[in-house]
């Protein structure tokens, strides 16, 4: 088969989908992309209400290399379909406190700034500081050139002199938080360097120190807004894919994947498009056990279960009347120990009793998200996926988190309400077929890292392949957009 005259079909329209689906038609293959839902982009919907506008899912735009990469394939630049601010302060860090007075920190663009202001906190941690940064960029040079880019899906792909020669001096092994103590005594500041660790789906115990690389991402890389929020890029992905004559549908919810290469057929109730190959974005374990028949599947439910889930979210949605200053555009509330709040997520489900949390206020840098005289400010607190989330819990949750958010940032929020959504983990479940109702996918553990993470081939079906966050090289809208090449990459490979 010539994937050039080939009919394909790409299931979902997350970033790796339509990075997927640009690469495949860019190889000149006909390309159809069915999406469930109303809106493309996955998990980065859209909610429009009420003259306000947010960001369902990703908010934050890192790496910028990756999306220049991306569009540079193609002879193009993010340029061409958005415009980028980058924000000062990156971000505003409150920790919480017994005391009456809020505790804040800012991380600015300037590194001398942030120097100054880790010296200030620990004697020795500015130029420890610099250290840290220097390795998290040589990890970063390394790591994306010959093990992000370079996909090693497959545990043959490791064994060659490039892999041992390029791996030296990488710390694989050893956890972010032993690494990050290494540098760092002050809790304050061991926080700061691992709160990334929320991107990947994972908590300092659990997650390589390699990913210490996404401290080059936040500090040297910095931190953007692009224009119309992150469901501005979907726009631009997706006026880039039609560009290139990818076809959409919306609305389309898949319920069976029969066949295999040259024959397949996917399924919408009774309605059935015919494919020769067909490349899977909605959730891996969903694909699996619920659209291939049994005989089809790589894996059992058994698997499924034993695998380590990135968190869910609990979601507050706000429109509110007046400003909320002093948050910034993204603000994090800490509590001194964030370790129960981890032990509530991996170890001991539960929802959290004093959690850390993520504030998103875009208002601040758009008019456009909120009516004239009001703020948007969208809360997110990282949980336990498949965590019972019905009305009560949800209430009392909401309860304490406006309590928590006006007690350690002073912003007083209840009164000012003039629209309100919550999303959680069943809402994860039910939009986006999310496994347990995970907001991210598979967590970045050890044991769930390159190799050992679910492949982009289906060795049971012959045509059938896999993109996304459950796969190399993982979890974030950059790395989707990477593992869409190597998804496309793999099917130019044996086609």
């Amino acid at each position: 088969m010539n994937l050039a005259d080939s009919a394909v079909i790409v299931v979902g329209s997350g970033f790796g989908g339509l990075s997927t689906a640009c690469y495949l038609a860019d190889a000149g293959a006909d390309v159809t992309v069915l999406e469930k839902n109303e809106q493309l982009g996955g998990r980065a919907s859209r909610l429009e209400a009420d003259g306000f506008r947010f960001d369902m899912g990703p908010s934050w735009y890192l790496m910028p290399d990756v999306f220049e990469r991306f569009f540079g394939h193609f002879d193009r630049t993010p340029g061409d379909y958005y415009r980028l601010e980058r924000l000062d302060p990156h971000y505003r860090i409150f920790f919480k406190t017994d005391g009456e007075e809020t505790d804040a920190v800012d991380i600015l663009p300037e590194l001398e700034k942030n120097k100054e202001l880790f010296e200030s906190i620990e004697p020795g941690a500015g130029e420890a500081l610099q250290r840290y940064l220097d390795q998290s960029e040589r990890n970063y040079g390394v790591g994306m050139e010959h093990f992000v880019y370079t996909d090693r899906s497959r545990f043959r792909d490791y064994v060659s002199m490039d892999v041992a020669r390029n791996a030296r001096g990488l710390n694989l092994l050893g956890s972010m938080q032993d690494h990050v103590e290494g540098y760092f005594d002050n809790p304050r500041l061991q926080q700061i360097m691992q709160y990334t660790l929320v991107f990947l789906g994972g908590s300092p115990n659990n997650t390589p120190a390699i990913y210490n690389l996404m401290s080059h991402v936040d500090f040297n890389l910095g931190v953007y807004y692009p224009e119309d929020g992150l469901g501005g890029v979907v726009d631009g992905i997706v006026e880039l894919a039609e560009e290139l004559g990818v076809e959409f549908r919306t609305d389309y919810e898949v319920t069976d994947i029969t066949g295999n290469e040259g024959d397949f057929f996917v399924h919408s109730g009774d309605e059935r498009l015919a494919a020769d190959l067909v490349v899977s974005d909605a959730d891996y374990a969903h694909t699996e056990q619920e659209l291939l028949p049994p005989k089809s599947r790589q894996y059992d439910a058994d698997y499924w279960e034993s695998r380590t889930y990135a968190p869910s979210a609990f979601l507050l949605y706000l429109g509110v009347e007046g400003d909320v200053e002093p948050l910034a555009h993204h603000t994090l509330v800490l509590p001194e120990d964030w370790n129960d709040h981890f032990e509530e997520i991996f170890d001991d489900p539960a929802w959290p009793d004093d959690p850390a949390y993520y504030l998103c206020v875009p208002s601040e840098t758009d008019d456009s998200v909120a009516p004239e005289g009001h703020s948007n400010l969208f809360a997110l607190v990282p949980i336990a996926p498949g965590l019972p989330d019905g009305p009560a819990i949800r209430e009392q949750f909401r309860e304490k988190l406006l309590d928590d958010i006006e007690a350690n940032t002073g912003v007083s929020l209840r009164d000012r309400i003039v629209f309100e959504k919550t999303f959680s983990v069943s809402e994860f479940a039910d939009r986006y077929n999310s496994t347990k109702g995970t907001a991210l996918g598979l967590a970045h553990t050890l044991l769930q890292t390159g190799p050992m993470r679910p492949g982009h081939r289906s060795p049971t079906v012959d045509g059938l392949y896999f993109t996304g966050s459950y796969t190399t090289p993982g979890i974030g809208v950059p790395m989707c957009l990477i593992g869409g090449q190597h998804t496309a990459d793999a099917m130019v490979e044996d086609y």
